[in-house]
């Protein structure tokens, strides 16, 4: 394109080529920057199956919290459904948006072969937190520290106390929580309160303390990134999903390598091989961060 401002008789004329933008960046990279066997999901699944506590009796507690309405009642199906090999449903879910659903302290276990067998860990589900409503804070440290026993319905305007028939006086080594998950939904990551985020970072502060180990669980991630709509195992190549997950990592402190996306069961009525292979992923990740809490814990009480 010639400019023809500003030139003046007798003077050259300038020739100025127009650039073009650059390209967008590509939505999913070339190759996946966290590596999973998709293939062998078999490997990972005795992986669970043989896992035993180092002490005879002992089980992980994994207590799980986060927004309302991330996701937290469908994980614990999403992982049964995959031990069980069938799609399960002990966790109640609900199926339109709002209030949370669940209100009470509830402790899972996972029938592992026949009735009478169970894996050994549990999860416990919880009330979802909420800028000026859902489970107080004060409730979950109490949970950390083993003190809420089951059952217990949430009250929203005031914390559980000592003397209460739901607040667990003599705390035994299986009431306390091993492993602290925080279940955030992707496809709404952005729309999280500043209270909210607040919240959970005083819940791991509180964890910290007790040095109890903390992950956190993107869940709804296909809901979040059609590349991962379309084909499961682009979650680690979505350049959108990345960036998510590292924008949570700075807004509440938890390492990227502590961080795992996942699509739970919802919709489905058949169990499929590349879910089943993340859930399995994250479950493994969750219970060598347990283990390694109650080792400490253990090693500690020796010396």
């Amino acid at each position: 394109m010639t400019d023809s401002k500003n030139i003046h008789p007798g003077e050259p004329r300038s020739t100025y080529v127009l650039e073009p933008p650059p390209p967008p960046p590509p939505p999913v990279l070339d190759k996946p920057w966290r590596e999973i066997n998709w293939g062998d999901k078999q490997s990972t699944l005795q992986y669970v199956n043989d896992y035993k506590p180092h002490i005879e009796g002992r089980y992980l507690r994994i207590l799980l919290h986060g927004p309302v309405g991330a996701g937290k009642s469908s994980f614990i199906n999403s992982v049964k459904s995959v031990l069980q090999g069938k799609m399960c449903g002990a966790a109640l879910v609900a199926n339109i948006g709002g209030d949370c659903f669940t209100k009470k302290f509830t402790t899972y276990k996972i029938e592992k072969g026949n009735p009478s067998t169970f894996y050994p860990f549990v999860f416990n589900d919880i009330m979802g937190l909420d800028p000026s409503k859902g489970v107080l804070v004060d409730d979950i440290k109490l949970a950390l520290m083993g003190h809420v026993k089951d059952d217990y319905r949430f009250n929203p305007e005031r914390t559980l106390s000592e003397g209460d028939p739901s607040y667990n006086t003599e705390v035994s080594p299986n009431n306390e929580v091993h492993v602290l998950v925080c279940v955030i939904p992707a496809d709404t990551v952005n729309q999280i309160s500043q209270e909210v985020i607040r919240k959970v970072g005083e819940i791991r502060k509180a964890a910290s303390e007790l040095g109890i180990l903390q992950v956190a669980v993107l869940t709804k991630i296909d809901e979040a990134c059609p590349e991962i709509e379309k084909d499961l195992k682009n979650v680690y190549k979505s350049v959108y999903l990345k960036e998510k997950m590292e924008q949570f990592s700075a807004d509440v402190g938890i390492p990227m390598n502590c961080i795992f996306p996942m699509k739970n069961y919802f919709e489905e009525i058949d169990l499929n091989d590349d879910v089943d292979s993340l859930i399995l992923s994250t479950l493994r990740k969750i219970i060598d961060f347990g283990d390694e809490f109650i080792n400490h814990k253990m090693n500690q009480s020796e010396g």
